[in-house]
């Protein structure tokens, strides 16, 4: 259920609707935009028919929410969502952002030449992994803490903006320690304790579509950490698992505008993860912008025959830079800043 609040709605009017819906048993969640402020309400939506919430002051009106997914439905905010990144980074407005790095942290030095070369080409967020989810056990599985550490002294080096993956419960402290950004990688998208625990943080979180997850799947997920209390979530399209087998995964560039039909959060695509081989993923970059998406998630590596991880699908720091400038095309094709 919504209540929308009127423009002339006082702080004591709506400190007094949160107190009545807290006294019902209910969870009020506030979500203030640029015209209006909203409270969604969660619960079961029985006890509001019976009591007549519109009668009090500072209400215009109260309706149901149609779709399971209540907080991150466009019928509980109709205007997109605008989030925070840190550094003076903001997701979801004009701008795109793009994120780029290296599949693994591997060590110091090479961390910060390939962000060096991502930032002059310029990409504003440094992705790295420092916990990898391998498909084998007896692959490399990343430098954990240390990793952590080694993004972390980077970014705040060159003045990046930092994601990295966490995988477990016990992990969303120690990386929401040194990153910016959380990220829940595919394998994780419906693993609930740990996106009611990243739903704990105020961190900004980046949820990946799982391997064989419909859209309304990825978007109950993101429910999840909003109904926690966490607001800042951008949804990524990465690829899904089909029939075909020329790329790692088929990238579903028709997910970008049908969230944006549906959900007010942000959404970027993940080219690196469909394509599986560098050569493709300048296209599957392009498409993105093209079919409107808020950001890029970018794998580049200046040795990649040498990388520990996904050397296959990332892309050169000079092709990286090459690949920026048509992006560069593209956006103000669509009245857009990168």
């Amino acid at each position: 259920m919504i209540i929308v609040l009127r423009p002339d709605a006082t702080q004591a009017q709506i400190d007094h609707i949160i107190d009545k819906v807290q006294k019902l048993g209910l969870k009020p969640m506030v979500s203030t935009g640029t015209e209006r402020t909203i409270i969604g309400v969660i619960g079961p939506e029985d006890i509001l028919r019976v009591t007549p919430l519109e009668v009090f002051p500072g209400i215009e009106k109260v309706m149901p929410v149609l779709a399971p997914y209540k907080l991150v439905s466009r019928e509980f905010k109709r205007e997109d969502s605008v989030i925070d990144l840190g550094r003076g980074l903001k997701i979801g407005d004009k701008r795109i952002i793009v994120m780029a790095g290296p599949c693994a942290i591997e060590n110091y030095e090479t961390v910060l030449a390939i962000a060096k070369e991502v930032k002059q080409a310029g990409a504003t967020v440094l992705r790295g992994g420092a916990f990898k989810p391998r498909t084998s056990p007896y692959s490399f599985q990343g430098l954990g803490e240390e990793g952590l550490k080694i993004l972390k002294q980077v970014g705040d080096d060159l003045g990046l903006a930092t994601v990295s993956e966490v995988m477990d419960t016990r992990d969303v402290g120690l990386v929401e320690k040194y990153v910016d950004i959380l990220q829940i990688g595919a394998r994780n998208m419906q693993n609930f304790n740990l996106l009611k625990e990243v739903g704990l943080t105020k961190k900004p979180v980046v949820l990946k579509r799982g391997l064989s997850s419909t859209v309304k799947e990825l978007l109950m997920s993101a429910e999840y950490i909003l109904a926690a209390g966490n607001f800042n979530v951008i949804l990524c399209e990465r690829g899904i698992r089909t029939f075909e087998d020329s790329t790692r995964n088929t990238l579903d560039i028709s997910a970008v505008p049908v969230i944006k039909q549906l959900s007010h959060l942000p959404v970027i695509v993940d080219p690196s993860h469909a394509a599986g081989k560098w050569g493709l993923v300048t296209a599957l970059a392009r498409a993105g912008i093209a079919a409107g998406c808020d950001g890029l998630i970018v794998e580049v590596h200046n040795h990649p025959e040498d990388a520990a991880s996904d050397g296959a699908q990332s892309l050169l720091p000079a092709n990286f830079a090459s690949m920026f400038q048509d992006l560069k095309k593209i956006a103000q094709a669509m009245d857009r800043g990168i």
